[in-house]
């Protein structure tokens, strides 16, 4: 893939070393999204069968199941604080391998466990505890994805470069669908839910194994490595959630706008979507799948596309057609889907992941340029993963619970237009950060410190 004339001779000048980095980050991300996609599907098709209680109804089962989905984005947060807070004190790639390792972990396991009848209400209280586990895990694996790619790119084509991780998840979310369609259309509907669904979550440690690998070959970037060893050098700097909240608060909040509208866009067409396929229209499980891989295909295609528009035209104008779309698509995707024909269902889904691509193939350039280096794990990670408890995780559950009230998909559609209009308002208010550098950031926030340093000298602050 080439990148557009503007930035090609500052791209072929830069290091092979870039390539091999977008390559380590997308590797783990692919890893940490093939086992947080698996897990969602499993949710719908597998989880509310299995580990809870007979006897509900098919949407209350599977609400049940999706408050035990959540809790991985409530736990996304926590890792997020603790991976930047530490990502930023020792570097990306240390974390970014621990992360690799304990979601790969927590997913094998669950290929592992009892079901509901074999133990009780162990089994979903051992289901919500590895949950738990993997989105820590992934809480603090994107940050460091992202960041080590935009900390290594060049100033005028950060934005393409640093889309790559976020393609990164389409391609877990693509391999996951592979495996799933696979074992759904060699195996009987009683073999899958009987045991064939654990091949899948067992499949993540050879993944593992082999993302672990590819992140051994970088290292961090230079001007990580700059401002670690300035960090050390001026004992006023400092790092994690609280100063970044207190020194960057805008940064912060403004990530949170931004991420909000996305998150509940993607939950509700990658996830929501296959609820309401099955249960409402009645498709099948493996054209469900199928439809899916190709929007997921669809969707890695697009993402660097959109991040090199990024490049050209400016973070913001690109983030609010994404978020200007994504208001207008429930009111047209969920007729597309009762249609019930096969190119409009997948068509809808289609439309649904693009518009998507609009505002996510932008997030790791316009969030790294808010913030510092010596924060920017904490800063991006914040912004980013406290947003899930509240977006992402909610999503699914609201959408069950307004179409199981209302019997409509219209509440559905309004729910995501609110969000949609609440990331409107936050891209008004973000600066736009097209070719800045990352170095300048660095000096205004060295600056800022020896200011207040001499102010404390002489008693003033």
């Amino acid at each position: 893939m080439t990148v557009d004339s503007t930035t090609r001779a500052e791209d072929d000048s830069a290091p092979s070393g870039l390539k091999k980095v977008v390559a380590a980050s997308m590797a783990g991300t692919v890893v940490e999204w093939y086992e947080f996609f698996l897990y969602g599907t499993a949710a719908t098709l597998v989880f509310s069968k299995i580990f809870f209680a007979e006897g509900t109804s098919e949407l209350d089962a599977i609400l049940a199941s999706f408050v035990t989905y959540a809790v991985g984005f409530v736990a996304r947060p926590l890792g997020g604080i603790v991976f930047g807070h530490f990502g930023d004190k020792y570097g990306r790639k240390k974390l970014l391998q621990f992360s690799l390792v304990l979601v790969g972990s927590a997913t094998f396991l669950m290929g592992c466990l009892p079901t509901f009848n074999q133990i009780g209400y162990w089994a979903p209280a051992l289901l919500v505890a590895l949950r738990f586990i993997q989105g820590f895990a992934v809480g603090g694996e994107w940050g460091g994805a992202v960041l080590l790619v935009a900390e290594h790119s060049p100033n005028k084509s950060r934005g393409f470069w640093a889309s790559w991780p976020q393609a990164g998840v389409p391609g877990g979310n693509l391999l996951a669908t592979v495996v799933l369609l696979v074992l759904t259309t060699t195996l009987s509907d009683a073999a899958f839910l009987s045991w064939g669904w654990r091949v899948a979550f067992w499949l993540s440690a050879v993944i593992v194994f082999v993302g672990y690998y590819i992140r051994t070959k970088v290292t961090d970037a230079p001007i990580f490595l700059e401002a670690q060893k300035q960090t050390e050098i001026i004992k006023a700097a400092s790092y994690g959630v609280f100063e970044v909240v207190k020194r960057y608060p805008r940064g912060v909040f403004t990530a949170m706008g931004l991420r909000f509208g996305e998150n509940v866009m993607y939950y509700l067409v990658v996830t929501f979507s296959i609820t309401y396929l099955k249960v409402e229209v009645g498709t099948d499980t493996s054209t469900i799948l199928w439809w899916m891989l190709i929007a997921h295909a669809i969707h890695f295609a697009v993402i660097p596309q959109v991040g090199r528009l990024a490049d050209r035209v400016g973070r913001r104008p690109v983030y609010l057609v994404g978020a200007v779309t994504a208001a207008t698509w429930g009111f047209f995707a969920f007729p597309m889907m009762n249609s019930g024909h096969n190119v409009v269902i997948m068509l809808a889904i289609i439309i649904g992941l693009v518009f998507h691509a609009f505002m996510y193939a932008t997030q790791p350039a316009i969030m790294a340029e808010m913030f510092p280096t010596r924060m920017r794990y904490s800063g991006v990670s914040l912004g980013y993963q406290v947003t899930s408890i509240v977006a992402g995780s909610l999503a699914p559950i609201i959408a069950v619970k307004l179409l199981d009230v209302y019997g409509s998909s219209v509440p559905i559609a309004v729910y995501l237009a609110i969000a949609a209009a609440i990331t409107v308002v936050a891209v008004v208010f973000a600066r736009e950060t097209k070719g800045l550098s990352l170095e300048s950031i660095d000096i205004a926030d060295a600056k800022s410190l020896a200011t207040e340093a001499e102010l404390s000298k002489v008693g003033l602050k």
